[in-house]
């Protein structure tokens, strides 16, 4: 899968991910309107707003981007309604070709690692038949348990040749208090990485690791360290736009070929028309506003990797 991500970002030269994290606040009044009447404010009310949302925001950018990334705790927030609003996107996003980034952070031991692994990215049996649940490309794995709890996700991703993104160092502000921290005279998020890169070794794509990691946007000098200690993994880059980051920000997670990198951006385009740049387009068109913020992304990001 790997390849494949690569494949769409040379095809679009969008090195981007639109995050699908749509709040209720997010969406515009009329599709909310619509949803209602048809399924009472509800929690089938919300999901069906979600994935209406949602598929606007597809329909008018998969053309000019790679992958997304849906964070399923805003779907979970709805319930069992939500969590079919979250399939319902993936299968979707599968029609139109895109990669599907799961936005899941699991992170735990054993069986229950396996069973997270298995329902997200892999297959389970149910008598005679085989099903993939949720089926995503990708998921973000949190490995704070350790190798016990990253093992079982590396090994469905070897058999179904999917991919992990695994947190490293992240783009919120109180990170450091645990990535920081030193640990013989380095910071801990060093070690992750150098982990990520081992764990790596054995699942390796044309060029790539299907293991991957997390680094934030936010914090750019962290992510020049991180690019050498990892080079054969892909890193996933949130926090830009909303949470601070610029083009010019994410040049280091870059290699000199312009790969090895792609960049999330939730709100600042599935909100879009929220913001006084894209104002003039109104709830009316929020999916229009939306084009337009992936637009200007792959100029920002284009802009400056060329002046590298």
């Amino acid at each position: 899968m790997i390849d494949k991500l690569i494949e769409k970002i040379k095809k679009t030269h969008a090195p981007i991910v639109v995050g699908l994290d749509p709040m209720m606040n997010y969406i515009p009044e009329q599709i909310q309107k619509k949803a209602f009447s048809e399924y009472g404010e509800t929690l089938e009310g919300a999901a069906e707003a979600i994935w209406q949302f949602n598929k606007e925001i597809i329909d008018h950018t998969y053309d000019l981007i790679p992958a997304v990334k849906p964070q399923i705790a805003m779907y979970e927030q709805f319930g069992i309604p939500g969590l079919m609003a979250f399939k319902k996107t993936v299968d979707y996003c599968h029609e139109k070709d895109l990669v599907v980034i799961g936005d899941i952070k699991r992170g735990d031991i054993g069986s229950t690692s396996a069973a997270y692994a298995t329902g997200h990215i892999g297959t389970v049996q149910v008598g005679s038949k085989t099903y993939a649940p949720f089926a995503e490309d990708f998921v973000t794995v949190n490995p704070y348990l350790g190798t016990d709890g990253v093992k079982p996700f590396v090994e469905v991703c070897r058999e179904q040749k999917k991919g992990l993104f695994i947190l490293v160092k992240t783009s919120n502000p109180s990170s450091g208090e645990f990535q920081d921290r030193q640990i013989d005279g380095r910071p801990l998020y060093e070690l992750v990485g150098e982990k990520v890169a081992e764990w790596g070794k054995d699942c390796m794509g044309e060029k790539y690791s299907y293991i991957g990691a997390v680094v934030g946007a936010t914090y750019p000098e962290m992510g020049k360290i991180l690019r050498k200690l990892m080079p054969k993994s892909f890193i996933l880059v949130p926090g830009y736009g909303a949470q601070g980051g610029k083009g010019a920000d994410l040049v280091h997670f870059f290699h000199e070929d312009r790969l090895g990198a792609i960049v999330n951006s939730s709100r600042g385009i599935i909100a879009a028309y929220k913001q006084e740049e894209y104002a003039k387009y109104g709830e009316e068109h929020f999916a229009e506003a939306s084009r337009a913020a992936v637009e200007a992304m792959i100029k920002d990001i284009s802009l400056a990797l060329e002046n590298k």
